[in-house]
């Protein structure tokens, strides 16, 4: 039976990521989902996902901060080609950089850093927050049946810049283009929070949890 593991590693209430996972594994028949913070868990997951709220550097340090789990999570999706799903600052630290505070070293898997969110209205309040329509510019099979115009829910004041286009696969419109999903190979994230972005979200996760790479 196919396994999905959701990495925690104390960076926020994973309840609410926990449920929509749990939902539609069974709607979709993908198996079982678990909230570990074990790296021998991500070692034999079949699917990895890595949330993350709060800041970029904090997040990071408390990535570090469990024995062994970067490295389980690095080999489970660069050498084993684990299909990999980021949310939020999970999907920031995809990145080579976060520029948050200072300079912290991302995962460099999408070339590109972590900038704050600079409006081009200044009456748009930072940080972005509530729903925003996406606007898909690329093609992928995890955003199959997700379309411009589709709702998803953000909270953040930074946003990643990707260094190759081609990575950057939605955007939303606040003030400017701000990224809303990037993506290759057997990897993709979101900015924002797909468990709480009701039927675009819901569906999102139930191709993820039905992708197979290769």
């Amino acid at each position: 039976m196919a396994l999905t593991v959701i990495v925690d590693y104390d960076s926020g209430n994973l309840h609410s990521a926990e449920k929509a996972f749990q939902r539609m594994a069974r709607e979709v028949g993908a198996g079982t989902v678990i909230v570990t913070s074990r790296p021998e868990d991500v070692l034999r997951a079949d699917r990895v996902v890595l949330p993350g709220d709060g800041a970029f550097p904090a997040c990071k340090a408390a990535l570090e901060g469990h024995s062994g789990l970067h490295e389980a999570i690095e080999e489970a999706v660069r050498v084993n080609g684990r299909p990999f799903l980021g949310i939020c600052i999970g999907m920031q630290m995809m990145a080579s950089v976060g520029r948050e505070y200072r300079d912290t070293p991302g995962f460099d898997w999408i070339g590109g850093e972590v900038v704050p969110i600079t409006p081009a209205d200044p009456h748009l309040k930072v940080p972005h927050m509530g729903w925003n329509d996406l606007v898909v510019t690329g093609s992928h099979p995890v955003l199959e049946g997700i379309e411009t115009g589709d709702h998803a829910y953000f909270v953040h004041s930074y946003q990643a810049v990707v260094r190759d286009q081609a990575d950057r696969l939605a955007h939303a419109d606040y003030g400017g283009a701000v990224t809303a999903i990037i993506g290759r190979d057997n990897m993709i994230g979101t900015q924002f929070h797909p468990e709480k972005s009701q039927c675009a979200g819901l569906r999102l996760i139930a191709n993820f949890l039905n992708w197979a790479p290769g």
